[in-house]
């Protein structure tokens, strides 16, 4: 059995890992009995560890918001994970949390093991470089994933590609992180269907509203639906074409924001994209690298036959140049 001590702080890893734990699923998990898991609950609150407890059958206990933050208990794994995170927060894209990532960074360092500290020095080279692009406010991406997590609505400006800006109430259900950019996927109460937003034009700080009951998602694989919501959904114009080369290879030249990609055989797949101008298509689809065959629209055809035909006439007359 644990000693008082260090039964204490597996309590207290334990309330950290987990939102609600029953009192008999604590009690197994530190080996003693349901009366002992109450002392220490109590225990814990006497050192300023604010622990609620739910009496009844369904009952149980979980940590709440204190005045100060309680020190973190991370495994190896964890340890690792949150200081590559603390080292790439720099240029990530959210407003602000560079020098603090830093000074967390170095809090971290201070108590990491040795067996750790050589697994995170290895990355000490990395250079993160300054990011130029739209930035989030942190405070817009906690309210973001509270509440998904507490399925609560969301009230926000939103500004659209053109310009527009919109009052939007959601039932967010996820987020979803593309590169330097975070999007929400929530059910549009006023629009009755499902939108994809992206986070950095969200004006101010949304607004946390009542609860609802979660819908059902809107696909099995949601990997391939935020795909081609972000790729190909909202452009006027959509390809389909057929590229001579596995999906593996293909997935190194196309990211889920620019297409999305299905498997036809062992040495071929499909590409779903969309864009606003064909000769961004056309840009895409050449520049991967391989053979295709293009499906539709029958226009990109057309532009990628015109654009050859200047390529081949400008190449010509170098050549004729040079002689």
């Amino acid at each position: 059995m644990l000693e008082t001590s260090a039964r204490l702080l597996r309590l207290l890893s334990l309330l950290q890992a987990h939102r609600e734990w029953g009192g008999g699923e604590l009690a197994g998990r530190l080996g003693v009995t349901t009366r002992t898991v109450r002392r220490d609950v109590d225990r814990l609150r006497s050192l300023g560890y604010p622990v609620h407890a739910t009496p009844g059958i369904a009952g149980g206990y979980r940590l709440g918001a204190g005045a100060a933050l309680p020190p973190l208990l991370l495994d190896d794994d964890e340890a690792v994970a949150v200081a590559v995170a603390l080292q790439t927060a720099a240029g990530g894209g959210i407003a602000g949390l560079g020098e603090t990532s830093v000074r967390a960074l170095a809090k971290l360092e201070q108590v990491l093991p040795s067996r750790l500290r050589h697994r995170v020095s290895g990355l000490s080279g990395v250079v993160a470089l300054s990011y130029s692009g739209p930035t989030i406010a942190p405070e817009v991406l906690t309210a973001a994933a509270t509440a998904c997590r507490d399925h609560q609505r969301l009230r926000f400006d939103y500004r659209a590609t053109t310009g527009r800006t919109t009052t939007r109430t959601v039932e967010p259900d996820r987020l979803a992180n593309a590169g330097r950019r975070w999007y929400l996927l929530a059910w549009d109460v006023d629009r009755k269907d499902w939108r994809t937003f992206r986070m950095d034009r969200i004006e101010g700080v949304p607004s946390l509203r009542e609860r609802f009951t979660p819908r059902e998602p809107p696909a099995e694989d949601m990997e391939t639906y935020l795909s081609t919501a972000l790729s190909s959904a909202p452009y006027p114009y959509q390809a389909r074409v057929t590229l001579h080369m596995s999906k593996e290879e293909a997935s190194q030249h196309v990211a889920a924001t620019v297409g999305v990609l299905e498997a036809i055989d062992a040495n071929t797949c499909e590409l779903r994209l969309g864009a606003n101008e064909l000769v961004a298509l056309g840009w895409i689809v050449g520049s991967i690298g391989a053979e295709f065959e293009i499906h539709e629209p029958p226009e990109l055809a057309e532009h990628l036959r015109a654009l050859g035909e200047r390529l081949v006439r400008a190449a010509n007359r170098d050549a004729a140049d040079e002689a």
